[in-house]
């Protein structure tokens, strides 16, 4: 734990919580010279069960973006090309008053869904997030956007399997004796799970990590299993082929909390430990000797992530994994189940709050947020595309459905021209001199870049905020630390400017943000949530839901049976594989010429040092990830003349990258990897790796497949 220095009665300690993208929604303390209002020091809250005192490599730094040399002082319009990033300054007067002008022409000519915003997670604060957000755009009547982006696929996946995407509470891992890492570098991703892992395995745990690449987290386990890309649903599927077959299942549980064993029981008979590895590249002794320490653990635990769902068959995959506990019973005992998400325990009411009912009879358009470029597209054959059908059952959209071309967007919270798939037809459609683009930002990023006004938002102590973690069971309030850096506001007040300057007179847009969060707070009747009061949050900066350490103990699954739902009529329903499948991913699909062309598998995890495409421009962690590059194995570098520290071409139809080569056998043969995620400007040929990833959906939920592209890598000349 880092230790916080003994400050004078001149410094004032103010609670926060992080906003970040990340399951371990952290608290925080920071200290506040009062004579001067800077913010000195931040440190995590040392009272957190969760955070205890420590923050991650990254917001460890957090400081340094606050008052980062580059930060945003005030609103720019455009004086250059489009993509240029040349700007003039002007006042918030005159910007907003601009804006609403533009805005209204558009919604006159062409209707109110020619406006799009575009958001995700650049802060997952719900009034910072799509609190007056929602109110601003629902009484617009835009276009609405699903964002599918991070983790659809793999909650539908859950949803149809275990009623809600919830799972084992991360603090009662300490209990669990056999702990299965799957798809996730926690000490990257998620390293307040760690202190409870590490807990278990004094306890006697083992630890193992299923990944295709040997990660940090790999490195510290007890078994790294080297699985090929998009193939987690057929090693599930083997797993309960060994369980079933060996009677290592427990009956009792199965009997009175599972739905649809015998169909399982069928479907499983087939997928040897052979055949398992012939898809997986498991072997099939490995195959055996998992499934054999699952079957006989007490408590065992499964995390995963979503990296294993970004592939064409990641909502299966992740709904053919949630089976596993139920078959052993391991949802009886604190620590055992599996966990993606804890989002499902947070009921929110969310109505007052985002004020849907301001839409009246109006039902405007869907966009999936993966398929911007082709949302931006003139062509409407392309926009029909991202319009959002995340089911087999609905209706493919045709041109007819297409509706008017987007003529506004406004993006907030995100970077698309960084983040999106297909960065080649995103950064096309932001390149439309017929496309207003307003950016709230606090840098000028890839994006900002497109933007005819950018608008400086606050960051995270600056403002208030209420924080929903995914990653553990704790609702964290921030309070701003610090006054609004230059002329920044906050998200939440730039569209109630925004709302003013469009003549919007609705009493919800005169709301400041501490009301909005005493409101949301107060509006909220469901009983785990009686501990997460105001006064609560207020007094001690975050609040436990009130919920069972073994929520399943019973059964009493959140599906239409009220059991795990091994068969699935839901899922039957809505034109899916009622059972556990293997879904290959497209790249195992692919035809044969197309795999000769493009022979290996592209994953792009997150670097270290970044969060999605956050923190890239800090420069301390700009010089520890070093620049760009490609790890490869040694087995697919040797044939392509390939040496470590080389230049290479890595590419395929969408587009392509010159990189640095890392040879590594820390990466299964026939994959390579790319962290992420560079700004493209930052980057040396001006281009990140989503150049290369196709706009195509997941099974489920029409979720992102920044996993499942193939590639091929040749030598570049010195």
């Amino acid at each position: 734990m880092k230790a916080k220095a003994r400050f004078g009665p001149e410094v004032e300690l103010v609670r926060g919580a992080c906003p970040h993208d990340c399951p371990d929604t952290c608290t925080w303390q920071v200290a506040v010279d009062r004579r001067t209002g800077r913010a000195l020091e931040l440190w995590g809250d040392p009272e957190h069960p969760v955070t205890q005192g420590a923050l991650c490599t990254k917001v460890d730094r957090y400081l340094d973006r606050t008052y980062h040399p580059e930060r945003l002082s005030q609103p720019l319009r455009r004086v250059g090309d489009k993509g240029a990033g040349v700007f003039e300054p002007i006042s918030w007067d005159v910007a907003l008053r601009e804006i609403a002008q533009r805005l209204q022409e558009i919604i006159t000519r062409h209707g109110a869904e020619s406006v799009l915003p575009y958001s995700y997670a650049g802060t997952m604060g719900l009034i910072q997030g799509e609190g007056m957000a929602a109110r601003f755009f629902h009484r617009m009547g835009a276009s609405r956007l699903a964002r599918t982006i991070c983790a659809e696929a793999g909650f539908q996946g859950l949803i149809y399997t275990l009623g809600r995407a919830l799972g084992v509470d991360p603090e009662q891992i300490v209990h669990s004796d056999l702990i299965w890492i799957w798809g996730s570098n926690t000490l990257t991703s998620n390293v307040h799970l760690w202190p409870f892992v590490q807990a278990a395995r004094a306890r006697g745990a083992r630890l193992v990590v299923i990944d295709p690449v040997r990660t940090r987290t790999a490195k510290q386990a007890d078994l790294w299993v080297g699985i090929k890309p998009g193939t987690d649903a057929a090693l599930a599927l083997g797993l309960m082929h060994v369980l079933i077959a060996e009677g290592l299942v427990d009956q009792r549980y199965v009997e009175r909390a599972t739905l649809g064993f015998d169909e399982l029981r069928e479907r499983v008979a087939t997928f040897t430990p052979e055949r398992t590895a012939e898809i997986t590249g498991v072997s099939a002794e490995l195959v055996r000797e998992l499934a054999r320490s699952y079957g006989v653990a007490h408590a065992p635990a499964i995390r995963v992530n979503y990296g294993m769902q970004r592939h064409a068959g990641g909502g299966m995959a992740v709904r053919s994994i949630a089976c596993l506990p139920a078959l052993v019973g391991a949802w009886q005992r604190p620590g055992g189940g599996i966990l993606l998400s804890t989002s499902g325990y947070f009921q929110l009411d969310r109505r007052a709050l985002e004020r849907a009912d301001l839409l009246g009879a109006r039902s405007p358009r869907t966009f999936n947020m993966n398929r911007l470029g082709d949302a931006l597209s003139r062509a409407a054959d392309a926009r029909a595309r991202a319009l959002h059908h995340p089911r087999p059952v609905d209706p493919t959209p045709t041109s007819a459905d297409a509706g008017a071309q987007v003529h506004a967007l406004i993006v907030y919270n995100a970077n698309p021209a960084a983040v999106a798939p297909d960065q080649g037809a995103v950064v096309q459609g932001l390149s439309r001199e017929d496309l207003f683009t307003v950016v709230l930002e606090h840098f000028q990023t890839d994006t900002a870049d497109y933007a005819d006004y950018v608008l400086p938002a606050t960051t995270q102590l600056e403002h208030w905020d209420l924080i929903k973690p995914y990653g553990h069971l704790r609702l964290a309030l921030n309070r701003p630390a610090i006054a609004p850096v230059a002329q920044s506001r906050s998200n939440a007040e730039i569209f109630r400017g925004l709302a003013r300057a469009m003549g919007y007179a609705e009493a919800c847009f005169d709301e400041d943000d501490q009301q909005m969060i005493q409101a949301f707070l107060a509006a909220q009747r469901e009983p785990e949530l009686l501990r997460c009061s105001w006064e609560n949050l207020a007094r001690d900066g975050h609040a436990r839901l009130d919920v069972s350490a073994t929520p399943f103990a019973e059964g009493h699954f959140f599906t239409p049976s009220g059991k795990c739902e091994l068969y699935s009529r839901s899922m039957l329903e809505d034109g899916y594989d009622p059972l556990p499948n293997y879904t290959p991913p497209n790249h195992a699909r692919a035809a044969e010429t197309h795999r000769d062309a493009y022979p290996l598998i592209c994953l792009s995890p997150p670097a270290h040092g970044f969060l999605n495409s956050t923190f890239v421009n800090v420069e301390r962690l700009q010089k520890r990830e070093r620049e760009p590059c490609v790890l490869l194995h040694p087995d697919d570098a040797a044939p392509r003349e390939l040496v470590d520290g080389a230049r290479a071409r890595v590419f395929n139809e969408r587009g392509e990258l010159a990189l640095p080569v890392r040879i590594t056998p820390d990466v299964v043969p026939g994959t390579l990897v790319i962290p992420g995620v560079w700004w493209s400007k930052l980057s040396p040929d001006k281009r990140n790796v989503n150049r290369l990833v196709s706009q195509a959906e997941a099974d489920m939920g029409a979720g992102a497949l920044f996993y499942d592209v193939r590639v091929n890598v040749e030598a570049l000349p010195a």
